[in-house]
C-alpha cells in the first residue's frame, strides 16, 4: 500500500505578521476595485483569491465558489505526478508510450483527444513513440497539451492526484476525470476548482512544501514556462516573473499563479471567471484584476 503523504508544516517567516490596522485599508481598497471590475467586465461571475507572502495580506472575493476547472486542473495533475516521483513510483526520465485512447469516467467507453481541440501538436506528432514524463509534464503546463494531460493522469491515476491534494490539506479542488471526456461532461462529471483551492495549492509549491524543496522548485520551473500570457502577466512590469496556469473553455476563463516582483516575497493569485458564450474581453478582465492586485500590494513600493 502507498505510504501517506507528509502533512506540511508552514515555513517560518522572517517577519511578524503586520498589524491588522496597517493592512485593512489596502484590503478595503482592493475589494472595492475588484467589485467595480466585476460590475463593468460583463462577466457572469468573478472570483479572486490572493495571498501575499510579503505582507501576509489575504483577499477573497467569491473565493469559495466552485467553477469548472478547465485547464487549471493540470496544476493538480502536476502535483500528482510529483507525488509519484516523491514516493519513488516514477522517475522524471521514465518513458511513456504516447497513445490517443482513453476510457471515459462516465461509462468506460473509449475516447480520444482531437488534434484540432488541443493547444499542442508536438505530443500528437509523437503518437506511437515514447516521451519522457518530464517532457509530458512540461507540455501539459507550458502549452496546455490535453493529450499529455490524459497520458499523465492515466499513468498516476485519479486517486493519486486527489489523495495528494487531500493529504496536503488542499480544499477546493475536485478532480473527477481527464480532459476532453465529452461523455462525462454531458453527464455533469467535471473537474471543479475554487479560487481559494488553487491559491492553497500554489502556496504549497511556492513555499517549497510540496513533498520537498527540490521537487517544489521543479514544479515551479514548469509553471514559469507557461506560454499563454494574456492573463495575469499581461499588464505587469517586464521585471515581474509569473509561474502560472491558464484555463479556458466555452464559458470559462481562469488564470492562477505565483507573482515574483523584484525585491519582495511573492504573492499568489487566482482569478476565476464565467461568461456568456458570446462575451468578449475575458483575458483583458483577468489582466485588469491582476494589475489591480499588483498596484495594491506592490504599487510604488516594488
Amino acid at each position: 500500500m502507498p505510504h501517506p503523504l507528509p502533512i506540511p508544516v508552514p515555513l517560518p517567516t522572517s517577519a511578524p505578521p503586520p498589524d491588522a490596522a496597517d493592512t485593512t485599508p489596502v484590503v478595503g481598497v482592493l475589494q472595492e476595485k475588484l467589485d467595480a471590475l466585476a460590475q463593468t467586465s460583463g462577466a457572469l461571475a468573478l472570483a479572486v483569491s490572493v495571498y501575499d507572502a510579503e505582507t501576509q495580506i489575504s483577499v477573497h472575493r467569491d473565493a469559495a465558489r466552485w467553477f469548472h476547472a478547465a485547464s487549471t486542473i493540470k496544476v493538480a495533475i502536476l502535483l500528482g505526478v510529483y507525488a509519484a516521483i516523491h514516493h519513488g513510483w516514477l522517475l522524471p526520465h521514465s518513458r511513456l508510450h504516447v497513445r490517443n485512447r482513453f476510457l471515459s469516467a462516465a461509462n468506460g467507453h473509449p475516447f480520444h483527444v482531437l488534434p484540432d481541440r488541443d493547444a499542442n501538436a508536438a505530443v500528437h506528432t509523437a503518437i506511437g513513440k515514447m516521451m519522457r514524463v518530464s517532457e509530458l509534464a512540461l507540455h501539459m503546463i507550458a502549452t496546455s497539451s490535453n493529450l499529455a494531460t490524459n497520458l499523465l493522469l492515466d499513468l498516476v491515476g485519479l486517486d493519486t492526484v486527489q489523495r495528494s491534494l487531500d493529504e496536503l490539506g488542499v480544499d477546493g479542488i475536485d478532480i473527477r476525470r481527464g480532459v476532453e471526456d465529452e461523455r462525462a461532461f454531458e453527464l455533469g462529471i467535471n473537474n471543479r476548482v475554487t479560487a481559494d483551492g488553487l491559491v492553497q495549492l500554489l502556496r504549497l509549491i511556492a513555499e517549497e512544501r510540496a513533498f520537498s524543496p527540490a521537487l517544489s522548485q521543479e514544479m515551479l520551473e514548469i509553471l514559469h514556462a507557461q506560454e499563454f500570457r494574456k492573463g495575469i502577466p499581461a499588464r505587469l512590469p517586464r521585471a515581474v516573473r509569473v509561474a502560472h496556469k491558464t484555463g479556458e473553455i466555452s464559458t470559462i476563463a481562469h488564470d492562477a499563479g505565483v507573482v515574483y516582483s523584484p525585491g519582495r516575497r511573492p504573492y499568489v493569485i487566482a482569478v476565476l471567471t464565467e461568461w456568456s458564450r458570446e462575451a468578449t474581453g475575458r483575458s483583458a478582465t483577468i489582466a485588469d484584476v491582476s494589475h489591480a492586485v499588483y498596484e495594491a500590494l506592490v504599487g510604488g513600493h516594488g
